[in-house]
């Protein structure tokens, strides 16, 4: 059994790219930085801690835990919330580079096994007018995603240019890391075993 400890319809829409059968699981964990811990750090902790918390719901299960911090000049952008964070976040992003660390971990609850990547990607902003940012976050509310802008929708037009090994880690799921830790634990996958007789 497959399980995503996640709540995010980002993950979860993401995941079922791959056409395998998984269950959600939501982890409830406080997602807080630890003191003096860097983004990637917060983000590795973060995806391992979800994946944990699903392990006694379900003990035979392979668990994908997940988390994505983003990172402005050495700050973190959590989640907004709301507009006026989100709109406060744009405009400080405006014109400058944010890294976006996407970690992925994989579990073997039953034996604790594991695999890990961090994938950052790297993006830079187009400058900003506060019209600009206003007209975006009125066609779309990007409440629920760090750095305030959704790259798979209208976020796009907010960007110039996006640096990194895999587009999928921006959304929220390093399917190309994924894919190669699912291999290691011998999930097939349907797209590698359709040639084979």
């Amino acid at each position: 059994m497959l399980v995503l400890a996640s709540t995010s319809r980002y993950r979860r829409e993401l995941l079922s790219r791959l056409r395998l059968q998984f269950t959600t699981f939501a982890p409830n964990i406080d997602e807080s930085p630890a003191g003096g811990e860097s983004p990637e750090r917060t983000a590795l902790r973060l995806a391992a801690a979800k994946a944990q918390a699903a392990v006694r719901a379900f003990p035979d299960a392979l668990i994908i835990g997940s988390d994505q911090v983003a990172e402005l000049d050495g700050l973190r952008l959590d989640k907004p919330g709301n507009r006026e964070r989100a709109r406060a976040q744009l405009l400080h992003a405006s014109g400058r580079m944010v890294v976006f660390h996407t970690a992925v971990m994989l579990l073997r609850a039953r034996t604790g096994e594991s695999a890990s990547a961090i994938v950052p990607t790297t993006v830079q902003f187009r400058t900003l007018t506060s019209q600009q940012v206003d007209a975006y976050l009125d066609l779309e509310q990007p409440y629920d995603c760090a750095g305030s802008a959704k790259s798979e929708g209208l976020g796009i037009t907010l960007l110039e240019r996006i640096t990194g090994d895999d587009p999928t880690a921006l959304i929220g799921l390093p399917l190309i890391a994924l894919t190669s830790m699912l291999a290691r634990f011998d999930v097939q996958l349907p797209a590698a075993t359709a040639n084979k007789p």
